[in-house]
Formats: C-alpha cells, sequence, structure tokens
C-alpha cells in the first residue's frame, strides 16, 4: 500500500490539475470502486456532477479533493490504486474504474485499480484541532511533515504504548503515513529491532526514530516514493525510484550496508519485517 511519500506524489500531481475545475460528468465502471460511499453510485455522481474543485490535501497516507460545497472526494488508493490525469482521446486502461470530466475539456481524471481494494468516497468536512479533515479520517493522527506536528508529544505517546515499536510506528492514530517500508527503514537507520518495546525506549530513542521516519520519507519523496512494480505511479504514470536506495526493506540476504551481516527477514503482522541481525540485535524478552 502507498505509504505517506507516495501519496504525496500524487497529490501534487493532482493538485496541479484539478484545482479550480468544475466536474462536468463522472462514470462508475465497477461498483466496488465507490462501495465506501454508502448512498450508492447514483448519490455519488449526482452530487459530484457541477462541484468546483477547491483545493486537494493529504493526512498521512490519505488523500482526498476538497469541493466549494464543504464536502470532500475520499480517495483509498488500497494496494494498486492510482489516480491519472489522461487526455480524453486516449485509450482506457484495462482496469480503468472511475471517469471523471471537467466543464473545460480538458485532460480527464481516471482511478485506475486492478485490485480494487482502493475507492472514492465523499463525506463532510469537519475542523480537528484547527485543521478541516473528512469526517471519515477525522481520528488519524498528524504526519511528520505537519507543521504541527508535535515530536515531543508523539515521542512521549509512543514512549506509553505496551507494543512493538514498529507496531507502534504504524498505528495511525498515534502517527500518520509510516508504512511497512519506511518503519522498517526508520528502526535501521537508529538501530533498533522491530520487537523493541515501546515503552522501553528512551526519550532520546523515540525522538530518533520518529526524526529517521520524516528524514526516511523526505528522501523517498524527492525522488518519487517508493515503486516495486508497475502498480504504483504518479498522475503522469511514473515510477518512483526509491527502492534503489531502501537500506533494510526487500533486501533479505544482501549484506548491510553498515555492517556487512545478511538482512533478515521476519513474520510480523501478515507482512514482514527486514533489519539486520548485528546492528538490530533482539530485545531481550520482558521478566515476568
Amino acid at each position: 500500500m502507498p505509504e505517506l511519500p507516495e501519496v504525496e506524489v500524487v497529490r501534487v500531481g493532482l493538485e496541479e490539475h484539478l484545482v479550480g475545475r468544475v466536474v462536468s460528468s463522472v462514470e462508475v465502471l465497477h461498483p466496488r470502486a465507490i462501495r465506501r460511499h454508502v448512498p450508492g453510485e447514483a448519490d455519488f455522481v449526482g452530487r459530484l456532477v457541477g462541484s468546483k474543485i477547491t483545493a486537494v490535501r493529504r493526512r498521512g497516507k490519505y488523500l482526498w479533493w476538497e469541493l466549494a460545497d464543504g464536502t470532500a472526494v475520499l480517495a483509498h488508493l488500497g494496494m494498486s490504486g492510482q489516480m491519472l490525469i489522461q487526455p480524453q482521446n486516449e485509450a482506457d486502461e484495462k482496469h480503468l474504474r472511475v471517469r471523471i470530466e471537467f466543464a473545460d475539456g480538458g485532460p480527464e481524471l481516471r482511478f485506475v485499480d486492478q485490485r480494487t481494494f482502493g475507492g472514492l468516497s465523499l463525506w463532510d468536512l469537519v475542523e480537528v484541532d484547527g485543521t478541516v479533515l473528512p469526517s471519515a479520517v477525522s481520528h488519524i493522527a498528524r504526519d511528520p511533515m505537519d507543521p504541527l506536528f508535535d515530536i515531543a508529544a508523539v515521542a512521549r505517546a509512543l514512549r506509553a504504548r505496551r507494543t512493538e515499536a514498529k507496531r507502534a510506528l504504524l498505528d495511525q492514530t498515534l502517527v500518520s503515513g509510516v508504512g511497512n517500508i519506511y518503519a522498517d527503514e526508520a528502526l535501521w537507520r537508529v538501530g533498533l529491532h522491530w520487537a523493541r518495546p515501546a515503552d522501553r525506549l528512551t526519550v532520546a530513542q523515540a525522538r530518533d526514530v520518529l526524526t529517521a521516519a520524516t528524514e526516511v520519507m523526505a528522501e523517498a519523496l524527492r525522488v518519487g516514493g517508493t515503486s516495486f512494480d508497475a502498480l504504483y505511479v504518479n498522475v503522469n504514470g511514473e515510477s518512483g525510484y526509491f527502492s534503489r536506495s531502501l537500506d533494510a526493506y526487500g533486501r533479505e540476504g544482501e549484506p548491510c550496508r553498515r555492517c556487512g551481516s545478511a538482512i533478515v527477514r521476519e513474520a510480523f503482522m501478515n507482512r514482514s519485517s527486514f533489519h539486520c541481525p548485528r546492528c538490530q540485535p533482539k530485545p531481550r524478552s520482558r521478566r515476568r
């Protein structure tokens, strides 16, 4: 699933092409693409046609565009969702799910999703701590690139969790935007094993891992995010290149770039976690 850098790349592309435009038509080609919009297809299309897009925003991994009537279209990219800007005469993609055309007759917006885990839905905007969000994501915490992100407060909250450090980093109600890839990269940078209890972290370690997550995501953003296959692309269909710079994630059996030991893969929450056994030693078990 795309993480913060990949979603931000898409947001920037959509902002360039969508803000100020008025929707003239909406075509839903697969019902699963709007399954999260509970009122159904007719309501989704009827409310969106004629609306003006005023902004494109993101919090963590969540992306939406705001409409002039105070609502927002929330885009969930799932594992293979793509938001593409295409000329109207361009041939349809094989897995095209939703087409949105605009009154100016310019390029259209296409939601393409091979695995159909993603989707679009309309939500009211609500204010939370001085920030306006779609009501569906009002519980999501600020991400490390948010100007109002309070690293000291988040570090305290991280150390209060009685769970593994990585599991805490993936908790989007604690800190948003960090997913499996960038959690592994941040933990490698600070030399912490993913299973290190969060409540055993020192204040400095908690701050360091949050700083490392921020830095690695910023680096990924500068090169368009991380792409392992053709499913993640920006609005122009281009892949990101940060996979070439990963130090831990996906490098099972390859030498650690710091000490030379072979990177190890372990099962974690139905996914995989990668670490260096020398630089990131397993924590001792808690005493009973």
